[in-house]
């Protein structure tokens, strides 16, 4: 088995287009920067501004797909079969892939929530110390819905949370269940998105959008993928008539959400997984050449997780700094998006640099197995 397979270029684009859905959500939402209100507006259709604007929640569950498909691809070819996965390795993987850059981004928000900065210190029913604990131990989605919504650069870590608690559990069910029944669970969890949605009521809004079983059953349609795209490699044309498939599903949700819960039996959550795992497949099996023109959303691919965890820093400032110059008025705030963009690549970059060298100084006179191990994580 190659245990450093090269980069998939076509999946660093998926990721690149749901990090940059979140990063513009997070700023068009209508109490910071919208895009309807400014100049821009009458000039461009207002159904293109909503997908571009309202389309984070969406994105993230791709990232659970994506993070479900990724994570088992990589046990496949490392381990050759669930069955095989070796549990010290996977878990030790995950850590040094998840907990190094969060205990830093924690930090900082830490200091920032004691030092009572709006957007960052605990409302009055939640504490520094219930924010961190929860935040450390995974539980953030239980802690926000008992306590109302978090600030907004704590808020982020409610997908984290849903990610890491179903990859506590996964390899274990690798191990104890026979493929047969490992399949059909996980395909009664990717089925039950809807129903398990349905059953939280529609009043608790932070539960409605953050409970832990619809987002695992997100990750549980990608770990499908990653079986199916095991067995079965369609061959160049196949390949490219799936992954337009896919496109049209994730387009028709993102642009036309409201038509395909109107008219479709509200399953734009379906489609959304659907989508994407068929474009997985496809670049798995037949992986697009590389494209200059995309390079850039190729780096945010691999920088999803940096990203995501430090670019509510950049949102809130730019936020700030455009409030302070130009007060309530929101006539130019389409000129924020591409330079608060830039900027939060560039913070993520400085943090993956940062990270890396963190982890020379901690891993110098090491194993060289260590990189090998870390190779599962970064995949996700």
């Amino acid at each position: 088995m190659d245990a450093h397979p090269p980069r998939n270029f076509a999946i660093d684009c998926l990721r690149g287009v749901a990090i940059l859905l979140v990063v513009v959500h997070h700023l068009a939402l209508p109490f910071r920067l919208p895009l309807a209100p400014s100049l821009l507006g009458p000039w461009v259709p207002k159904r293109l501004i909503d997908a571009v604007s309202f389309n984070g929640y969406e994105a993230v569950f791709m990232f659970f797909v994506i993070s479900g498909f990724l994570i088992t691809t990589r046990i496949l070819d490392r381990d050759g079969d669930l069955r095989r996965v070796r549990l010290g390795a996977f878990y030790l993987a995950r850590a040094r892939r998840i907990l190094p850059l969060l205990l830093v981004v924690l930090s900082v928000l830490t200091l920032l929530a004691a030092l009572g900065v709006p957007d960052f210190a605990p409302s009055s029913r939640q504490s520094l110390g219930g924010l961190l604990g929860s935040a450390l131990t995974f539980t953030f989605n239980w802690y926000e819905g008992r306590t109302g919504w978090a600030p907004a650069a704590w808020d982020v870590l409610w997908s984290l949370s849903i990610e890491e608690v179903f990859y506590v559990g996964f390899p274990l069910l690798c191990l104890v269940l026979p493929r047969q029944l490992l399949i059909v669970a996980l395909a009664v969890l990717a089925l039950s998105l809807l129903p398990l949605r349905s059953l939280v009521p529609v009043s608790n809004e932070v539960w409605w959008e953050k409970a832990y079983l619809p987002g695992m059953s997100a990750i549980a349609w990608g770990v499908l993928a990653a079986l199916a795209a095991q067995r079965w490699r369609p061959a160049v044309r196949d390949a490219r008539a799936l992954a337009i498939f896919g496109g049209f599903c994730v387009l028709l949700v993102i642009g036309w959400g409201d038509l395909v819960h109107r008219h479709l039996f509200k399953s734009g959550m379906y489609g959304l997984c659907l989508g994407t795992c068929a474009m997985l497949i496809a670049f798995r099996a037949q992986t697009p050449s590389p494209r200059s023109g995309l390079r850039w959303l190729a780096r945010m691919g691999r920088l999803s997780y940096e990203l995501y965890l430090s670019h509510m820093f950049v949102v809130l400032g730019t936020v700030a700094l455009y409030r302070a110059l130009l007060g309530a008025s929101q006539a130019w705030t389409f000129v924020v998006y591409v330079p608060a963009a830039v900027l939060c690549v560039g913070l993520a970059m400085a943090l993956e640099r940062f990270m890396a060298r963190l982890t020379r100084l901690a891993t110098r006179g090491t194993p060289a197995s260590r990189a090998e191990d870390t190779e599962i994580a970064r995949s996700g």
